[in-house]
């Protein structure tokens, strides 16, 4: 495991004055914030637009980590969820690119590649953790957990196991390691166990990570019991 844990009360709550603070003092040029999905995302989202307004969000870029290859306006899609928690909500950011609009996936992640390649750094990658231990959409298994090549920055992929529905597309692990901070958001009872495992040495694809600075936001029904900083 890389990174700090901060054990929190209100994983929402730390998670937008972090944001808040990193976005404010982030140089202009590196003002970059991707974004992930799932609950406790989209909490988090919605405590950050209810704190938002000194970020601002007019020299903001935002990106995704991963995301499902469905229409922008299906009930699955991230950019949906980060669009009706998050970005309705605050002032107009500066860029928004959407990860997955249409087409096949493979085309669909090389076209974001072409797109964050040339970023000096991925500013502030998000990311939550599953009950399997994935990220981004990096499952157990899967051969784009693998990827070390640190050019290859965006893949499609699909969980192996089929426990996570849709073909999807996300950031490798070299991709991610190019962030100023990555920022995990671990909440909830049912994360306890591979938060758990992280810990203790297991390879679960969150447990790879690693960055310039990483960060987990961890609720005491998540860790249950962990040590507050590691």
């Amino acid at each position: 495991m890389n990174g700090t844990v901060e054990l929190v009360d209100s994983v929402p709550d730390a998670f937008a004055s972090l944001v808040r603070r990193e976005l404010a003092e982030a140089d202009d040029d590196d003002r970059s914030l991707f974004l992930s999905g799932g609950g406790t995302a989209a909490a988090c989202y919605r405590r950050l637009a209810e704190l938002g307004g000194t970020v601002g969000w007019e020299s903001v870029d935002v990106y995704w980590g991963d995301e499902r290859c469905v229409p922008p306006d299906d009930v699955d899609s991230n950019y949906r969820l980060c669009r009706e928690a998050l970005l309705d909500r605050v002032p107009p950011a500066r860029s928004v690119h959407p990860m997955y609009q249409s087409g096949p996936p493979d085309e669909a992640a090389s076209a974001y590649q072409r797109l964050v390649a040339p970023l000096r750094s991925f500013g502030l990658v998000h990311l939550g953790m599953g009950p399997d231990g994935h990220c981004a959409s990096l499952f157990p298994g899967a051969e784009t957990l693998g990827i070390t090549d640190p050019g290859t920055l965006v893949v499609a992929t699909r969980d192996p196991l089929d426990h996570n529905p849709h073909d999807r597309i996300s950031l490798t692990l070299p991709a991610i390691a190019r962030a100023r901070l990555v920022v995990f958001t671990v909440s909830g009872a049912t994360k306890h166990r591979a938060f758990a495992g992280i810990l203790a040495g297991e390879d679960l694809p969150a447990a790879r990570v690693d960055a310039a600075a990483v960060l987990w936001l961890v609720d005491r029904e998540a860790a249950q019991g962990a040590p507050p900083h590691r």
